[in-house]
């Protein structure tokens, strides 16, 4: 296993450095074919979240690995090289899958124990197997990742810990208050209708809020929610709430009637600038809550000086979340983590020698098959009966030979430091080289394959 990541997020990097590295989602599926065909990888995908960004890779050399996949990262992101250097982490084989377990369960989010990550992970395996620049080790990770992230919140209090970045950001806008009590009758606005806000909106709605109004820039899309949020048995339609979609263009104006404003969309630059909000709040008493959860940010920091306007962002959000006390299922976490990591570093290993095993049994099948030939050539009269019980003979002598070291390798090939075995096995047998190599790109096209189907 050559598993490598290099990423940066909330834990690394002030949150002007993520915003100017934030990728555009057009972007990412670029980022991945350029991995491939980058010398050193052979397989590569990206999480990028509000508060992260990593590109995972399988790369035949450690230091060439890095330096490709630091470059890749500036490329593509809206930050050089030089400004990304020093907030990079760098993880390797066995703690570049403790990372991305860690991240699964929510141990590494802003809010520990948020959920949505484990959706942000399954999308960063559909764009990878889309792409097919994910194969067998990339599967394998990500989907392992997905039920180690599951496994902890069932088993764990994990949840408890934290909450989702809408909640947490809509408890830091009360300000103490029950987000209930806070919200309820209130106007609100969600700019945006990806899966951030649509969270936003449903978070809203079940809290009460009296209109709720939906702009995007596809107006279609601001639509299937407010459906959904609407239809019969939506939620919605158990709170009365007065929900409807709008135009881009409009929300100027639905900013003067806005209580509440959550903002999240995949825009580049500003959607709200500090003179729209400070226009919005010209002549008006109520106060105006802000609630920014992109990245790169959609509100202007200069609402932050506008009195009446109370801005949470994540910037404001990172540091409200280093007091957020933590749950004593936290350790029970770092625990599945670390016997899932164990776990998924055995079967790895173990996986890494069965090309050898296959190709040592092959050997052995075609030793079998030129001497019942040789056979047949000296001894020309058996009959097929005779000739069918000594083939079966052979082939039990060679299998029970090879049995006991076959199944032993792979046990020892399980544990740590067990990837010498492989080599050794070929030694011992004089193994091609190439027949070993064969087997693995016959795999890794079987894998690559299942990935296409699944997509």
């Amino acid at each position: 296993m050559t598993l490598l990541v290099v990423g940066l997020s909330h834990r690394s990097a002030p949150v002007s450095v993520l915003e100017r590295a934030a990728l555009a989602p057009e972007a990412r599926g670029k980022l991945l074919q350029d991995a491939v065909s980058a010398e050193p990888v052979t397989e590569s995908a990206v999480l990028s979240t509000c508060n992260r960004i990593e590109l995972y890779a399988d790369v035949d050399k450690f230091h060439a690995g890095v330096a490709e996949l630091s470059t890749l990262l500036a490329r593509h992101s809206g930050a050089g090289l030089e400004e990304l250097t020093p907030y990079l982490y760098v993880h390797y084989e066995d703690r570049a899958v403790h990372h991305l377990f860690s991240v699964a369960c929510g141990l590494d989010s802003m809010v520990v124990g948020e959920g949505q990550i484990l959706g942000q992970i399954k999308d960063a395996l559909a764009v990878a197997q889309e792409q097919h620049t994910a194969g067998r080790l990339l599967n394998d990770l990500f989907q392992q990742a997905l039920r180690v992230g599951k496994r902890a919140h069932s088993e764990t209090g994990i949840d408890k810990a934290g909450q989702s970045l809408v909640t947490f950001g809509l408890e830091q806008l009360a300000a103490g208050r029950d987000v209930e009590d806070w919200a309820r009758g209130k106007r609100a606005l969600v700019i945006g209708a990806g899966s951030m806000s649509s969270l936003a909106a449903t978070t809203l709605v079940r809290a009460g809020v009296g209109e709720l109004a939906v702009a995007n820039r596809t107006v279609e899309r601001a639509e299937r929610l407010v459906r959904i949020l609407t239809e019969p048995g939506g939620t919605g339609a158990a709170t009365g709430v007065a929900a409807r979609a709008v135009a881009m263009t409009s929300v100027p104006e639905e900013l003067a009637l806005a209580d509440i404003v959550v903002s999240c969309t995949g825009a580049t630059g500003l959607v709200l600038a500090g003179e729209m909000v400070a226009a919005a709040r010209d002549g008006r008493e109520a106060p105006l809550a802000l609630l920014d959860l992109a990245m790169p940010r959609d509100i202007d920091a200069a609402v932050h000086r506008i009195d009446g306007a109370h801005l949470v962002d994540i910037e404001s959000l990172a540091d409200a979340s280093a007091d957020a006390p933590m749950a004593a299922d936290v350790d029970k976490v770092r625990g599945i983590v670390s016997d899932e990591v164990a776990a998924f570093g055995a079967a790895q290993r173990a996986a890494h020698i069965t090309p050898t095993v296959v190709a040592l049994r092959t050997m052995a099948a075609d030793v079998v098959a030129g001497e019942i030939a040789r056979l047949d050539g000296r001894l020309p009269d058996l009959d097929d009966k005779q000739r069918a019980e000594i083939t079966q003979t052979v082939r039990r002598v060679v299998d029970k030979l090879l049995h006991a070291p076959t199944v032993r390798v792979k046990q020892l090939a399980s544990e740590p430091g067990g990837a010498g075995y492989a080599d050794a096995l070929r030694e011992l047998f004089d193994l091609d080289p190439q027949t070993v190599a064969a087997v693995s790109r016959a795999d890794t096209r079987a894998d690559r394959h299942d990935a296409r189907e699944r997509a």
